[in-house]
């Protein structure tokens, strides 16, 4: 069996993604996301231009030396846009894999580790009032964990405030949306919100809330501190990780549980965090990180040292890349929780899937391969438009972490 071609399809069904679809001689065929958001058609043309010419004529069964051949090959190795196009080949050499072999991909991988893969859902306000609301509304429906995240008094824009309830999508269209950004009113107002989710519902349930990098490490130490009483699952990129040495100074200083990764793009990205034990979970992506070949790396080497996974999932990543999520979370050890929003119907049709959710667990289905496809006549009905994640500033108009 021999590549012989190997497809790149933009689509935008109510957001931008980007699939690549592998080809064999044989008829069988693999796809993988490549979706990078606001950043989509750096990815394309990646793939296009440079990677496409080198997976004619391949063996598709070769999917380690194919990975390494295109890092090892390209010399300018790692960072998001090498990273996400190999992960979209890897990813698509799997489910070739899979359906080869006549098994869902988790069976590849070492067969189930769990019945099903805990998620957590987004609840979202622009009141605390409103925020604990909707933490209601997804216990009510059978969630056993949920993130909670609400407007700040006096900040513009705070992220994760949407107008959908089960989406958050900020990319634009146009130029980038400027935000303003508070630290101070951020730091007095997020526990009050803690406070109240845990008054309204109790405590049997998991409370997660992301910080998206906006605080320093002291900054981000004294909110794990004053967030210990309400039993946060993980408080969820507190500082920014470029510098894996700034969560020693967390864990001096607070019991909180800590997430990252959702940005990293190789296991060197959160090597130090994992071996010094400085992180509980690490949210490293299949479609950001090289693949399921590249994420197992990271999650064997988390397995040593006690860090769980806790793998991005939100809308910005294709329901090719989710299914492929829920197959490694099926497998692996150290599962912990699987970020999950709802694609919109316009998204599900362009993208027919076997994996499905019930009462807050996603299941992989027992479908061949990834068990997800591209509707190659539904997507061309959604041509490619540009969009941008917004940027943040401080109130005297310095640029701050989005």
């Amino acid at each position: 069996m021999k590549i012989v071609d190997a497809r790149v399809i933009v689509t935008s069904p109510d957001r931008n993604f980007v699939t690549l679809k592998i080809v064999t001689d044989e008829g069988v065929y693999g796809v993988g996301d490549a979706t990078l958001n606001g950043r989509e058609l750096a990815v394309a043309s990646y793939l296009t231009d440079h990677v496409r010419p080198l997976l004619i004529g391949r063996d598709p069964a070769a999917i380690e030396d194919t990975w390494q051949y295109l890092y090892r090959g390209a010399y300018w190795r790692r960072g998001p846009v090498t990273m996400t196009a190999i992960a979209a080949v890897d990813t698509a050499l799997w489910d070739i894999k899979g359906k080869v072999a006549g098994l869902p991909v988790y069976q590849l991988l070492g067969g189930r580790s769990r019945d099903r893969v805990l998620v957590y859902g987004h609840a979202q306000g622009s009141t605390v009032a409103e925020t604990v609301a909707e933490v209601g509304r997804y216990l009510d429906a059978g969630y056993r964990a949920v993130r909670a995240q609400t407007a700040v008094p006096g900040v513009s824009g705070t992220y994760g405030i949407g107008s959908d309830g089960d989406r958050y999508e900020p990319a634009s269209a146009g130029l980038p949306e400027e935000t303003r950004w508070s630290t101070r009113n951020y730091l007095d107002h997020a526990p009050e919100l803690f406070a109240e989710i845990r008054r309204v519902h109790g405590n049997d349930f998991d409370l997660l809330h992301d910080v998206h990098h906006r605080l320093s490490p002291i900054e981000a130490a004294g909110l794990g501190k004053a967030l210990e009483p309400y039993r946060l699952l993980y408080l969820e990129d507190p500082t920014p990780a470029e510098d894996q040495t700034a969560f020693r100074l967390i864990r001096q200083h607070t019991t909180t549980p800590i997430a990252t990764g959702e940005v990293f793009n190789s296991i060197i990205d959160c090597q130090r965090l994992i071996t010094e034990r400085l992180i509980d979970y690490v949210r490293t992506s299949v479609v950001h990180a090289g693949g399921i070949t590249h994420l197992r790396r990271i999650l064997a080497l988390a397995e040593l040292y006690g860090v769980r996974s806790g793998a991005h999932g939100a809308t910005d990543l294709s329901p090719v890349c989710l299914a492929a999520a829920v197959h490694v979370d099926t497998a692996v050890p150290n599962f912990g929780i699987q970020e999950y929003m709802p694609h919109t119907p316009a998204t599900d049709a362009v993208f027919p899937r076997s994996h499905w959710f019930d009462n807050g667990h996603l299941h992989p289905g027992d479908a061949p391969g990834l068990g997800v496809d591209i509707d190659e006549e539904a997507a061309a009905e959604h041509p490619y438009q540009p969009a941008y994640l917004p940027v943040a500033r401080l109130h005297d108009g310095s640029m701050h972490d989005w």
